[in-house]
């Protein structure tokens, strides 16, 4: 089988995230399960410029968020895991509490109850006790905290090297392999450490 994912995205600041993983996923062949809130419609359109529906069209398979009876809303359907990127404080609080009232929240539950990697880019800056709170009952239950956290080891000199590099390392967390990210190979031998021979 190849390998599916199913991609959530939701209304927090950051629809790139989530728009960035469609375009990796595809260019390596693998099969997504898209599910964009209300919120995420109107967060594409504001901060990308791009309709939700051209979004979209980068999937496989698309489900509005009330399609309860998807098939990522039952254990029976295999995938290799869940991304949600963004992962909004409210999508978050329901994955924490097991709430399930739309198709994000139960496709996560259902990553977690049948023990699939569920990688959440959670976005929200400063966190209050109560982020931390779900945050920490999230990651009890199985879910992986990814907070999009630049890295600047690798050097990047635009925002789009600094989104892969959050979306690739993320991917690679759910064991979809990629070269979207940098590998620290540790610091450059001085020339102090290592004179010049003869």
């Amino acid at each position: 089988m190849n390998r599916r994912i199913i991609v959530a995205i939701t209304g927090a600041s950051g629809a790139v995230y989530g728009i960035r993983a469609l375009e990796i996923l595809r260019s390596l062949s693998v099969e997504t399960h898209l599910v964009v809130s209300a919120a995420a419609r109107r967060v594409i359109e504001q901060e990308i410029g791009r309709s939700a529906a051209g979004v979209e069209k980068l999937a496989s398979t698309v489900y509005p968020p009330d399609e309860i009876q998807a098939p990522i809303a039952s254990g029976s359907f295999p995938v290799d895991g869940m991304i949600i990127a963004p992962c909004s404080m409210k999508t978050l609080s329901a994955v924490a509490n097991s709430y399930t009232p739309d198709l994000i929240p139960r496709a996560a539950d259902v990553c977690l109850k049948e023990g699939r990697p569920l990688v959440l880019l959670v976005r929200e800056s400063p966190l209050h006790a109560g982020h931390l709170r779900r945050m920490q009952e999230a990651a009890q239950a199985g879910a992986v905290i990814f907070p999009p956290i630049p890295v600047f080891y690798g050097n990047p000199q635009t925002v789009a090297e600094i989104v892969d590099a959050s979306v690739g390392r993320a991917l690679a967390r759910m064991g979809i392999e990629n070269d979207f990210y940098p590998r620290w190979h540790g610091p450059e031998p001085s020339s102090a450490e290592n004179p010049p021979k003869g």
